[in-house]
């Protein structure tokens, strides 16, 4: 007859072995983030982590893949914006594409994410020169497209390209527009990302040296600033006054084209496009050529309403498509204004005296869809300038119960509102 003990250590093992499967370690992993210099501000999810070197322990499920549906999942993609006084703010993709789970049987548990690395190193870029000035913002009396109001187009694009600009680096050129007086551009990141010996230059011939002081890669959008006072500006048109079937002029710079080449088209839709990123995204027939990105996308009134960024060639299954272009709404501009440069759209006169109030809205998951009296109007987090008065917001996801709060907002006032959106049963 075998010892006690002898009988019990198989028994023993196997009992640490199925709890270790069904109770995993809190925390088995430490996701590292450096910068240089250090001391940079990190925020994910719209909330303010610490500062660099910041470390963080997360579950080991959400740096590889968990062997069980016990163990812990990453649900939500994580970028993480890193921003410090003095250097340009960057937003780094902390995590992969999704990955479907499925069990040893076959049965589908959803989606995960996974961390790229659990160690992140980043290097700052330092602003020479910070943003100044003011954003001229189209009231909203006036972005509601009238028979007054709307111009002639020759008198729209007579008014519009002495702010437009072209681009150049050592590695290709785009287009961009002045946004301020004091030298700040608009243009898409993509025009202006790992290139050196940047230059812009008017359509009156004047070249200027320019440097980049913002960057966000999930929004394709990037502010260059050249130094020089008194430049011809143009206004920003909020997103929620654009509508399907408006006349939208596009001007630009498109190589082997003339400079401030113009084109006419109507807004095919308007919407969120995950594969193109952070949005909301403006359809238009209006041709957007190679070297039109970052470009201004008009409205009737010859308002900015969009930065011109995609052509369309081929749809998912690989077929040519024709008249597909895609600009970046100017709510992704004003976002990132009104985040990171307040001063520059709070001057008196524009938004302030029409009454609007400021809503933060953040979600759990990250990322999910913000929906404003039943319009689309971009992704969280983000901070929506709205009008006095009572508004419906829908915050949503797919998966999970759509979040829906009715506010009251007054003027100047400062809201934040958190979507914890639930799973449905």
């Amino acid at each position: 007859m075998k010892p006690l003990r002898s009988l019990l250590a198989p028994v023993s093992i196997f009992i640490l072995v199925s709890c270790s499967f069904l109770f995993p370690a809190a925390y088995a992993d430490t996701l590292t983030i450096v910068t240089s210099p250090p001391g940079a501000t990190v925020e994910i999810d719209g909330v303010i982590i610490g500062t660099t070197p910041l470390e963080m322990k997360y579950p080991g499920g959400y740096f590889h893949k968990t062997h069980t549906v016990f163990g812990a999942r990453l649900d939500h993609a994580v970028v993480a914006r890193i921003s410090l006084t003095g250097y340009v703010t960057q937003e780094i993709e902390l995590t992969g594409e999704s990955q479907r789970w499925v069990s040893f049987t076959g049965q589908s548990h959803g989606d995960y994410w996974l961390f790229k690395s659990n160690h992140f190193s980043i290097t700052l870029q330092p602003i020479e020169q910070p943003i100044s000035g003011h954003v001229l913002i189209a009231p909203a009396a006036v972005t509601q497209t009238s028979l007054e109001s709307v111009k002639p187009a020759e008198d729209i694009v007579s008014d519009a390209t002495p702010a437009i600009v072209l681009i150049k680096g050592d590695k290709a050129l785009g287009s961009g527009f002045f946004i301020t007086d004091t030298g700040v551009i608009a243009t898409n990141r993509h025009v202006v990302n790992d290139q050196t010996g940047l230059s812009v230059t008017t359509s009156s011939g004047q070249v200027y040296g320019a440097t980049v002081v913002f960057q966000d890669p999930s929004a394709d959008l990037a502010l260059v600033k050249v130094n020089g006072r008194n430049f011809p500006h143009l206004p920003i048109a909020d997103v929620a006054a654009v509508k399907p079937g408006e006349s939208v002029l596009a001007i630009g710079n498109p190589g082997g084209g003339l400079p401030n080449t113009v084109t006419r088209g109507v807004v095919s839709a308007i919407g969120p496009n995950p594969e193109l990123g952070r949005g909301p995204w403006i359809q238009t027939d209006a041709a957007i050529n190679p070297g039109n990105s970052g470009g201004p996308l008009l409205d009737a009134q010859g308002n900015v309403i969009g930065i011109n960024s995609i052509k369309i060639l081929k749809n998912k299954a690989g077929q040519d498509v024709q008249g597909i272009y895609y600009a970046l709404s100017s709510q992704a501009l004003l976002e990132a204004l009104r985040r990171y440069y307040p001063d520059a759209v709070s001057n008196p006169g524009s938004e302030r005296a029409l009454g609007f109030g400021a809503v933060n809205i953040t979600s759990a998951p990250s990322v999910a869809e913000i929906y404003l009296d039943g319009k689309f109007v971009g992704d969280t987090p983000s901070i929506l300038q709205v009008s006095a008065g009572i508004h419906k917001f829908r915050v949503e996801v797919a998966g999970k119960k759509p979040f829906e709060r009715e506010l009251d907002i007054l003027k100047d006032s400062q809201i934040s509102l958190h979507a914890d959106l639930e799973p449905h049963i």
